[in-house]
């Protein structure tokens, strides 16, 4: 899969979006090593703690499905009526970072942000969540 398919499909995924508190809809497109994808939205709660990010609701989707090898996800947001500028990204929370670190290799999972379907940046884990905690500090 290139990457302009796994933005649109994170498009399509931000398409689910329970938000009616920040009215900012994000969405998630996660791609396993088999290419498989598995969308995710931000789901709010008005209790915010409760509220869950897109990303994680693709990881834990994929993971509840017994998926647990990943190579990329791509992540768009922002609010309807709002169209992002070219240098405008919604960034994985460093909640969301954690949980991917969980299974990811941090030197090849590509975490890809898009302001268009057209227009996007690719990072690894590294470089977004660099002296991460990491399952093997538990060892």
């Amino acid at each position: 899969m290139t990457d302009i398919e796994l933005v649109k499909e994170a498009f399509e995924a931000r398409k689910n979006s329970y938000s009616p508190y920040s009215e900012f809809k994000v969405g998630a497109a996660l791609l396993t090593k088999d290419g498989k994808v598995y969308r995710g939205c931000n789901i709010e709660n008005s209790s915010y703690g409760a509220t869950n990010c897109a990303e994680r609701t693709a990881i834990f989707k994929a993971v509840s499905e017994g998926e647990r090898h990943f190579t990329a996800i791509a992540i768009v947001g922002f609010k309807d009526g709002v169209t992002p500028g070219l240098e405008e990204y919604a960034y994985p929370c460093g909640v969301c970072r954690q949980v991917m670190r969980e299974f990811v290799n941090p030197k090849e999972f590509r975490i890809i942000v898009a302001s268009g379907e057209d227009h996007f940046k690719s990072f690894t884990l590294e470089e977004l969540l660099p002296c991460s905690f990491e399952p093997e500090n538990l060892l």
